[in-house]
């Protein structure tokens, strides 16, 4: 797919700073790829780049662009926003078929426009030909070119929006230095850090084969063992749980971490186990590729599903046994892969 690219010029840091930061989140949002500013202005990218590792995405900013240069050796179609250009509701159809064929570079002017542009410029258009906000302008302009999808993007931040009819809810899913910063106040030895590292490792390779949320896999890999820092028994995982809970962590992490014994734990052997009287057992796409990983790590080295099988057969556990081999083939299936064939040649999981 094509990308389109903002240009703002004539930033000026002191003045404008408040409304060039409004540019950036609108283009960022609404399906841009990058924005390039003609001032330098590190303050501007700091607060961008926050955005980006806050609520994900791969936007990015640069400041101090030579304007008429980068127009110049612009290799696709450059669009000017001004309202003294042509309707954006008569030049849509022609915008969009010429974004099927190449990048796209939209002009915003910060003050007046210099005459340079508006002849560099394959297309100058106006969204209205009254004075309109520069912000509100760009909105509408890619919200056309888009027809709307960009809104239907997801991005995969450590902050992520829970739509609500009232109120306000934020899932707090941690980044990988929260989540080490976590397992160490709870007093995690190097073991279970070494351990979860090397769950992490195989849990996102599994995870970049089927288009899984790597965000939440990474996050719940690192913190699934929290729990041993008060018990290496069965109830590891409720207890890890339990720790997240009240570190407000997102309940999506909560239920990896609580449901990644095996492959799970039923209800009824739940409640012979001396556990909370409910299903234990994996069910989203990131649980269960968590769960499998964890199952495949012994210490800090991989095993085969060969050797968990039989350890779990030789202790009589032959339900959790099967049910650790149903979930393997479960994801070998869904992802297209052999992750058996991963272990075996374990450089494929730094590379995938």
């Amino acid at each position: 797919m094509q990308k389109i690219h903002v240009l703002r010029i004539n930033h000026r840091p002191f003045r404008d700073k408040r409304i060039t930061t409004h540019v950036a989140l609108t283009a960022r949002a609404f399906g841009a790829s990058s924005i390039l500013i003609d001032q330098k202005d590190e303050e501007l990218e700091d607060t961008v780049k926050k955005v980006n590792k806050n609520f994900g995405g791969t936007f990015t900013i640069e400041t101090g662009v030579e304007p008429k240069k980068y127009v110049s050796n612009y290799r696709g179609t450059v669009v000017h926003l001004t309202m003294y250009g042509e309707s954006l509701n008569k030049i849509i159809p022609e915008l969009k078929m010429t974004f099927q064929e190449s990048d796209m570079l939209v002009v915003v002017g910060a003050s007046k426009v210099p005459p340079a542009f508006f002849e560099k410029s394959h297309y100058n258009v106006s969204v209205t030909n009254q004075p309109i906000s520069e912000v509100s302008a760009l909105a509408m302009l890619l919200d056309r070119l888009f027809d709307g999808n960009e809104l239907e993007e997801s991005f995969s931040g450590r902050l992520r929006i829970v739509p609500t009819t009232r109120g306000k809810k934020v899932d707090w899913i941690p980044d990988r230095d929260e989540c080490i910063a976590m397992l160490k106040e709870e007093g995690s030895d190097e073991r279970i850090l070494k351990h979860v590292e090397k769950v992490t490792e195989l849990a996102l390779r599994i995870g970049r084969s089927c288009n899984a949320d790597l965000g939440i896999i990474e996050a719940g890999s690192l913190l699934h063992d929290i729990g041993r820092t008060k018990t290496n028994g069965i109830r590891h995982a409720v207890e890890g749980a339990e720790i997240l809970r009240k570190k407000n962590v997102s309940d999506i992490i909560v239920k990896i971490v609580e449901r990644h014994t095996g492959a799970g734990i039923p209800k009824d052997e739940a409640v012979d186990l001396g556990l909370p009287q409910r299903d234990l057992v994996p069910m989203t796409l990131e649980e269960k590729i968590v769960a499998q990983a964890d199952n495949l790590v012994s210490g800090s080295e991989f095993i085969t599903l060969e050797h968990t099988v039989e350890n779990y057969r030789k202790k009589g556990l032959f339900k959790a046994a099967q049910r650790i081999i149903d979930l393997q083939n479960e994801l070998n299936k869904k992802c297209g892969i052999n992750i058996d064939a991963m272990l075996e040649n374990p450089e494929t999981l730094r590379k995938g």
